[in-house]
């Protein structure tokens, strides 16, 4: 990570919420000396260089008003596929994508999450917003959900690295489970998280949920992250995204478009985080 300088890729729509994204990227870019990017689709092939001289005026105004240089890349394609090809390949060394999102609303409770199309298949992380970033120099709380599943493992990595480079503190907030065997899992779990978190120096509490089953487990971490004044929530999507999950809504939709408006982090299984794997072991 130090000897190469990544990006921070923003989704970039000309919205209110793009401009969110932007002030979260500017925030973690700062602090991890990483470059910005911002990325813009269009429809079809003869759209492009308008779009491209729309977007050089776009990170103009933005050297004006935040100071900051940005770049920009304009491509035309399908965006639930355009957006997750390009953060992925290597060559573009995108560190994460911050993306801005205008939550569940209308149409959307019935078509699936706009946010979570576009998310899945990333092989790098998501950062979904619906707001501006708090008004301090750094994420100083970021909650982990602990379950039993091994996915747990992956975003530990991604929690190690922004706790070493963000100097946040995490909160494991353990899942209710009844079934004897997965809370053997969740405890496994838990014990491996506190182990590379002590090791890494990172500071961190444990939580527990006062639910006895799974089913309000979400609205209760959403409260506690609240109660917390939590900046981050780090999370696995699902595995094996399906058509009825964007129809009916899988478990991480109430999650990305919380109402709360708290930055969410999805990682995906199997993301690539061989960079940040070194972070694991001190």
């Amino acid at each position: 990570m130090e000897q190469e300088k990544k990006s921070i890729m923003v989704t970039w729509d000309f919205s209110a919420v793009s401009y969110f994204a932007l002030k979260h990227a500017i925030k973690l870019a700062h602090i991890l000396k990483n470059n910005i990017v911002l990325f813009h689709i269009v429809n079809e092939p003869s759209e492009e260089e308008a779009g491209r001289k729309k977007m050089k005026g776009v990170v103009e105004e933005i050297k004006k008003d935040y100071g900051e240089d940005v770049g920009y890349y304009v491509h035309h394609g399908i965006i639930f596929k355009e957006i997750a090809e390009y953060a992925s390949k290597e060559e573009y060394n995108v560190n994460f994508v911050v993306m801005g999102t205008h939550g569940m609303k209308g149409s959307q409770k019935l078509f699936g999450s706009w946010a979570l199309r576009v998310i899945a298949g990333s092989t790098v992380p998501f950062i979904v917003v619906q707001d501006q970033p708090a008004e301090k120099d750094r994420y100083t709380d970021i909650v982990f959900p602990i379950d039993f599943k091994s996915e747990n493992k992956e975003k530990l990595q991604w929690a190690i690295f922004l706790g070493k480079y963000l100097n946040s503190k995490i909160h494991l907030f353990k899942a209710p489970i009844l079934d004897k065997n997965l809370q053997k899992k969740v405890n496994i779990n838990l014990n491996f998280a506190i182990r590379f978190l002590i090791q890494n120096n990172i500071e961190y509490e444990i939580h527990t949920s006062s639910q006895k089953g799974s089913g309000k487990y979400h609205k209760e971490l959403l409260a506690f992250s609240k109660k917390m004044n939590a900046d981050l929530i780090l999370i696995t999507t699902t595995k094996h995204i399906t058509k009825l999950d964007y129809i009916f809504g899988a478990k991480e939709q109430y999650l990305i478009s919380n109402s709360e408006k708290i930055p969410v982090m999805c990682v995906n299984p199997k993301s690539n985080f061989a960079k940040v794997g070194q972070f694991m072991y001190g």
